[in-house]
């Protein structure tokens, strides 16, 4: 099996494996496990660090929010990855080590497959709200077609198609939903699981993508990039401001704009930037977090994954646009390298006070 094949079985299976010799001297690994939301990209990461530090193998396990969190907890893990925050009592768990570093933008699309059609469709809150929660089940409803004038939508039914396992990519969708409709904020609220009213589910975002690909009259909801490689429509979302926006690299930088502005510099980066303010702000965007212990026991293991993770929000960045994710906002990098330089082995910092000094990365 040559290297590039072994690469391509990784992304196939979800999982990324920098394969190098664990015999090899000074070769160090380390094992991740967690959100599918950032998958290509933490792939394609892992795959160009390892080209420049050969030495250097990185399994990451692309299993969802809720098992990175579940992983990471139970100390399985040298490090978790999750789009929905760790919430107070699931730090408490972990007795407060745990540091949630954001990695890129990404945004939450509405995906469907309804034969025949051909023009985007627009979605509002409360129609995807209805939706979900069961009360538009045709797509000829007169909500949607009221937001769709000269669309041709027809009598068929919706198949509302939903996540399966715990989400990160379901937490941005609740989270939206819930600053949007009452209705949904009552009866069923936010999280990387909630109880769906209806609907089929689907194991991570490959899963969903799928499903709605095979299913007539299907609607779903997956990171851009998934909607993309898979050839599946997507709509537009009216945002705040009554525009109905395309998720794009632009509109999710923007979603951003206004919480950035706002952050405190002793933040932890728990923040929501679903349904932001801004005329040209895509609604249902979000930071992904790495979830990195604040203190660690290995010294090797914690330097070589923080150097990584510097990388990654420096140089790394230079391979969002290419698949659909918006860059970290400057004052968001700078700020984590604060927190980077802030992880300790025995009470001692790993990185050095001038780590970095005078370039974007190593």
């Amino acid at each position: 099996m040559t290297k590039t094949f072994a690469a391509l079985l990784a992304v196939a299976t979800g999982a990324v494996l920098l394969a190098g010799s664990a015999a090899a001297q000074g070769s160090i690994r380390l094992t991740g496990a967690g959100a599918t939301f950032p998958y290509p990209i933490y792939s394609k990461w892992m795959l160009e660090y390892h080209t420049q530090h050969p030495n250097v193998e990185i399994n990451y396990q692309s299993i969802g929010s809720g098992g990175g969190i579940r992983q990471f907890t139970d100390h399985t893990v040298d490090f978790g990855a999750s789009d929905g925050p760790m919430t107070d009592v699931q730090i408490q768990a972990v007795n407060g080590n745990v540091l949630h570093i954001p990695t890129v933008l990404g945004a939450d699309v509405p995906t469907y497959n309804i034969p025949g059609v051909t023009q985007q469709l627009r979605f509002t809150g409360d129609v995807l709200a209805g939706i979900f929660l069961g009360q538009i089940t045709k797509w000829n409803d007169s909500r949607i077609t009221g937001i769709n004038p000269g669309i041709p939508l027809p009598d068929q039914d919706i198949v509302v198609v939903h996540r399966s396992d715990g989400s990160g990519t379901t937490y941005i969708w609740t989270d939206y939903l819930t600053k949007v409709s009452p209705d949904w904020a009552q009866r069923v609220g936010k999280g990387t699981s909630v109880n769906w009213p209806v609907g089929l589910g689907g194991q991570g975002n490959p899963g969903v993508a799928s499903t709605v690909k095979q299913t007539p009259g299907a609607i779903g909801y997956v990171e851009l990039i998934y909607a993309v490689q898979n050839h599946i429509d997507y709509g537009l979302v009216r945002n705040k401001a009554g525009n109905y926006i395309q998720a794009s690299l632009e509109s999710a930088t923007r979603a951003a704009a206004g919480a950035v502005a706002t952050l405190d510099p002793n933040t932890d980066f728990r923040i929501s930037i679903t349904d932001p303010d801004g005329a040209q702000a895509y609604p249902i965007a979000s930071f992904t977090w790495l979830l990195i212990p604040k203190e660690m026991s290995d010294a090797t293991k914690a330097r070589t994954l923080l150097e990584f993770v510097w990388w990654a929000t420096h140089d790394g960045q230079q391979y969002n646009e290419g698949l659909s994710y918006a860059r970290l906002p400057e004052p968001v990098v700078r700020l984590e390298e604060q927190r980077l330089k802030s992880v300790t082995v025995n009470g001692k910092p790993v990185l050095p006070a001038n780590y970095g000094r005078g370039q974007r990365g190593r």
